[in-house]
């Protein structure tokens, strides 16, 4: 069996890319030896480089616009000097290691105090550096959507959609009142979201809240 690193690298970016069958095209030509395959190999390396590429890029930008952030905003454009929040908490969450321990991130501070910033950045980080699928609400507006959903008898839909999400973001919880039944149909998607013994619980909530910031950062 011949063994040619380049070959075996391009087959690695054909099965990523799911072109399998010229995946198995190319173990094929690994096996012949031909010398015009081993002459295009470092041609088509490039091309393939040049695809996954264009293709991350297509992705990313999709799921950027899918998470619908009210705007785009990253830590790089966040002026802690002028904040009372805690950079080194923040710069740790950036890390979104918090994701792969399925825990729960709540930002809580006073008006002002750039909850939504850091809250869009996390989940822009998510996405453009680990690959993860965000989903950005104002809590008001997932409330009424939740209610409109159950009035027209489809309630469910939204739990559905979110169980593929690997973050989704509460904005605004707290300043904005919305009725009982509509903060019991929050409560109960968030249970179903994590409890449910068909779809595992892969998304984080972070609820920015009206409290004084160093209560948690400190």
């Amino acid at each position: 069996m011949r063994h040619n690193p380049a070959s075996g690298a391009i087959v690695i970016m054909l099965r990523s890319l799911k072109m399998h069958g010229m995946a198995q095209a190319i173990s094929e030509l690994t096996e012949q030896g031909a010398p015009a395959f081993e002459t295009a190999v470092p041609i088509l390396s490039q091309l393939l480089k040049a695809e996954m590429a264009e293709r991350e890029v297509r992705s990313t930008a999709y799921q950027l616009k899918a998470a619908r952030f009210p705007a785009y905003r990253d830590l790089n454009g966040f002026d802690f000097a002028s904040s009372e929040i805690n950079e080194a908490l923040v710069r740790q969450l950036h890390r979104c290691e918090f994701l792969q321990d399925a825990h729960n991130v709540v930002l809580v501070g006073g008006p002002g105090t750039g909850k939504t910033h850091v809250a869009t950045a996390l989940g822009v980080q998510a996405i453009e550096h680990h690959h993860k699928r965000v989903r950005f609400f104002s809590t008001v507006e997932l409330v009424n959507a939740l209610e409109q959903e159950k009035a027209q008898g489809k309630a469910g839909q939204i739990a559905g959609r979110l169980a593929y999400a690997d973050l989704v973001i509460l904005d605004e919880l707290g300043y904005l009142p919305f009725s009982a039944s509509g903060g019991a149909l929050l409560f109960h998607l968030l249970s179903v979201q994590r409890h449910s013994e068909l779809t595992p619980f892969r998304h984080e909530e972070l609820t920015p809240m009206p409290i004084a910031l160093q209560a948690v950062a400190g």
